[in-house]
C-alpha cells in the first residue's frame, strides 16, 4: 500500500471492540482518521475494496520465542529481534514481546540489553520483553531445561527492577516454588507484569500470589497444576479469580477445543483469556526443524516436539488461533478478535483498536472473511 490517504470499504471493520458492517475506515496521511458509513465515501477518495474481508488492528502477541528461522535464546541480539519482528509482522502481529525461555544468567542479561537497544532503535513491532523463567518449577518444566531452573535471588530481583527502568513493558513468568510473595509484590509495584506459570502450586498458593500482585498466567492448562474436584490448582485459580488474565495456545493441540470452550464460559472477569502463539524459530518459514540449546525440535503435522515427544512451543500464528476459537471452540468472532488485539494490548498498556490519530496504516490487518476453514487464511499487512 503506497497511498498515505486511503479509505477501506466493502468488508467488515473491527475497531478493537466491535465489528461494523456497511462502514468504511478512512486513513489520512497514513494514520486512522474515522469510521464513516460506506454511503459517505466519495468518488474522488482513494478506496480499497475489502471484497468481504475483515479489517482489524494489528495483532498483539505476548509470547514469541522466535520466528523467521531464528530463536531469541540462541542469539539474543538486535539482529535476531529485527528478524523476529519482520517474520511476525508478515503473520499479522504489529506488537510482540520477544520471549526468552529459561537460560543462563548471561543470556538473560543479553536479552535485556538487546530489547533495550531495539526500543531505542524503534524496531517496529518490538514492544518489550517476556522472561519465561528461569524461576519455574522443575515438576512442570515442560520443554525448559531443568538444570537451568533456580530460585530468584537478590541479584535476579535487582536486575529485573533495573531492567524495568529501560524497558517499559516487562513481563516475567514465575512459579511460586522459586519466588516469594514479597518478591512478586515488589516487582508488581514496580510495574512489572508478573505471570504465574510452569508451576505445580495449589489453588490457595496461587490465590496468595495473585493477592501479592501476580495478574497474569502463562499458557492456560499447559505446564501447570490442573483443575481437580478437590484441588482446583492454577487452572481453577485462573477461572475463579477475576484479577487474573491468561494467555492460551489455541491450536487445537495444546488444549482440546472442548476444554477451551468450558474455560472460556467459566472465566470470571474482569480478567480475560487472550491468545498467544508461543511461536518458535519456524514461524513465518517453511523450515521443518530447529535447535534450542543443542536440542532438536521437529515440526510435523502442526506440532513442534522434542525428540522425546514433549511439546516445545507451537506451530501457530494468531490468525489460525482466531480460526480455532471461532470454528472449533465456538467463540463469538468479536471476542476472538479482541483476544488477539485489544485484550493483550490492554494488559501491557498499548493503545488498542483503531485509535484516531494513533493507528498507522501499516499497523492494520486484512483477514479473509471466510473463517469456516481451520487452515491459515491469508493475512495482508497494509
Amino acid at each position: 500500500m503506497t497511498q498515505t490517504s486511503v479509505t477501506f470499504a466493502g468488508g467488515r471493520i473491527f475497531d478493537g471492540e466491535s465489528l461494523h458492517d456497511a462502514m468504511a475506515a478512512r486513513f489520512r496521511e497514513g494514520v486512522f482518521a474515522e469510521l464513516v458509513p460506506e454511503s459517505a465515501v466519495t468518488k474522488d477518495e482513494a478506496a480499497v475494496d475489502l471484497k468481504g474481508d475483515i479489517l482489524t488492528p494489528g495483532f498483539v502477541d505476548l509470547q514469541v520465542n522466535g520466528g523467521g528461522g531464528v530463536m531469541f535464546n540462541e542469539s539474543p541480539d538486535l539482529d535476531t529481534l529485527t528478524i523476529m519482528a519482520e517474520a511476525h509482522r508478515s503473520l499479522g502481529c504489529t506488537a510482540i514481546l520477544p520471549t526468552l525461555i529459561t537460560d543462563r544468567p548471561d543470556k538473560t542479561t543479553a536479552a535485556i540489553n538487546a530489547v533495550r537497544k531495539a526500543l531505542q532503535a524503534q524496531i517496529a513491532g518490538i514492544s518489550g520483553l517476556h522472561l519465561e523463567g528461569p524461576h519455574l518449577s522443575v515438576a512442570r518444566k515442560g520443554a525448559h531445561d531443568a538444570s537451568l531452573i533456580r530460585p530468584m535471588d537478590d541479584a535476579d530481583f535487582q536486575q529485573l527492577l533495573e531492567a524495568k527502568t529501560n524497558i517499559p513493558v516487562l513481563k516475567i513468568t514465575v512459579a511460586p516454588e522459586n519466588v516469594t510473595p514479597d518478591q512478586v509484590s515488589k516487582l508488581a509495584q514496580a510495574g512489572i507484569l508478573v505471570s504465574l506459570g510452569h508451576t505445580d502450586a495449589d489453588f490457595e498458593t496461587c490465590r496468595r500470589y495473585a493477592k501479592a500482585g501476580a495478574s497474569c498466567v502463562t499458557h492456560l492448562f499447559n505446564a501447570m497444576s490442573q483443575l481437580g474436584n478437590r484441588e482446583p490448582g492454577l487452572v481453577g485459580a485462573v477461572l475463579n479469580l477475576g484479577q487474573l488474565s491468561s494467555g492460551v495456545i489455541a491450536d487445537g493441540i495444546h488444549v482440546h477445543p472442548a476444554v477451551l470452550q468450558a474455560a472460556w464460559k467459566a472465566k470470571t472477569g474482569p480478567g480475560k483469556i487472550y491468545l498467544v502463539s508461543d511461536s518458535m524459530a519456524v514461524a513465518g518459514t517453511e523450515e521443518t526443524e530447529f535447535f534450542l540449546d543443542g536440542r532438536r525440535i521437529c515440526r510435523e503435522n502442526g506440532r513442534l516436539t522434542l525428540d522425546n515427544g514433549t511439546l516445545a512451543g507451537a506451530d501457530l500464528d494468531l490468525t489460525q488461533a482466531i480460526n480455532v476459537l471461532v470454528n472449533a471452540v465456538g467463540v463469538d468472532l468479536e471476542d476472538a478478535l479482541r483476544a488477539a488485539t485489544s485484550v493483550p494490548a490492554g494488559l501491557i498498556g498499548l493503545p488498542s483498536g483503531l485509535a484516531p490519530g494513533v493507528t498507522r496504516l501499516e499497523d492494520i490487518n486484512r483477514i479473509t472473511h471466510d473463517l469456516r476453514s481451520l487452515s491459515r487464511p491469508a493475512v495482508e499487512l497494509n
